[in-house]
């Protein structure tokens, strides 16, 4: 056994209270304003375990809502987003049962959801945990990102990762001012990592396809203002279109032909930005059909006339 501190922030009234505890666990519980909340995400919670082989868990030390026992589980009004860096446990939730957490696993928590999770008792686990709310998360999962039947994320061993959670750990127990503000950025940034990293894994197994698709937007960014279509890429890759734009549009969450789309009117702010073309010559020089469809499809993207981005720029 370990002795470690357990402590608790209260922000407003900047109150530190410190317990001693024999298992190897930090935690830490923060208050958030109403003006805070407006921020769109606010951290309730943030700490670290170390449970060794044999250890009892939960640990101890925990705040009121918070501990719960392993054959009840619990449900909490919040987020948690974990990490499990070292060690094997177990994870159940309402949609999904018995799911085995492995190092390099993170598994998030959802509001009003039941859930239970335990360490092996042989094997013991080092984690940490991040507990958050708010309007910003919540939009993630009405639009399906995060979902409950998905919790568990496969994203291997990363010091980014853990990086992150010890300088989140680190900014909370500092205290200082709009504190709230600096954890809901790494928040945010350590879901999207977690997000992006899973995917990465998943895709990067074929590397003929990662290969397939580097190579594709090479060719689509080196022939903006070339008569070149998607499935002329696609031929010379020697791939089929069908499987071609659904592998791209995996890979880059666009289909083809609207990266290349949109990297053409990327390129068409550059040139109205920095040359004296004519919004014709610009909308011919990049292979639209007419500059009127041309000048249709930029006020589409960017809220603006060509000649009105122009004016503005120059």
């Amino acid at each position: 056994m370990h002795k470690s501190e357990i402590c608790i922030i209260f922000a407003r009234k900047r109150t530190i209270i410190t317990y001693t505890y024999t298992n190897m666990q930090t935690s830490k519980y923060l208050l958030a304003s109403d003006r805070d909340a407006e921020w769109g995400l606010t951290v309730s919670t943030i700490g670290k375990e170390h449970i060794m082989p044999g250890d009892p868990y939960p640990t101890k030390g925990h705040a009121y809502g918070y501990y719960f026992y392993v054959d009840r589980g619990r449900t909490l009004d919040e987020y948690q987003l974990l990490y499990n860096m070292e060690g094997e446990g177990v994870f159940s939730s309402a949609h999904v049962k018995n799911v085995p957490i492995k190092p390099g696993d993170m598994f998030l928590l959802f509001p009003g959801e039941w859930h239970s999770y335990h360490p092996l008792t042989d094997v013991g686990w080092k984690q940490y945990w991040i507990g958050f709310r708010g309007k910003n998360i919540d939009d993630r999962v009405k639009a399906g990102f995060l979902t409950p039947e998905k919790p568990v994320y496969r994203v291997g061993f990363s010091h980014e990762i853990k990086s992150t959670y010890e300088k989140a750990y680190e900014i909370a127990q500092e205290e200082s001012a709009y504190v709230q503000q600096t954890l809901a950025g790494i928040v945010n940034y350590l879901i999207g990592l977690m997000y992006s990293l899973e995917r990465n894994i998943i895709l990067n197994k074929d590397s003929q396809q990662v290969d397939i698709i580097n190579r594709a937007r090479q060719r689509i960014r080196e022939s903006l203002e070339q008569d070149l279509t998607i499935q002329d890429i696609a031929q010379d890759l020697g791939v089929g279109y069908s499987s071609f734009r659904k592998l791209f549009k995996e890979f880059t969450g666009l289909a083809p032909a609207q990266y290349q789309h949109d990297l053409r009117l990327q390129r068409a702010k550059e040139l109205l930005s920095t040359t004296d073309e004519s919004i014709k010559e610009i909308a011919y020089r990049l292979n639209f059909e007419s500059p009127d469809y041309f000048s249709s499809k930029f006020k589409a993207k960017t809220g603006m006339k060509p000649s009105d981005f122009r004016a503005m720029n120059r």
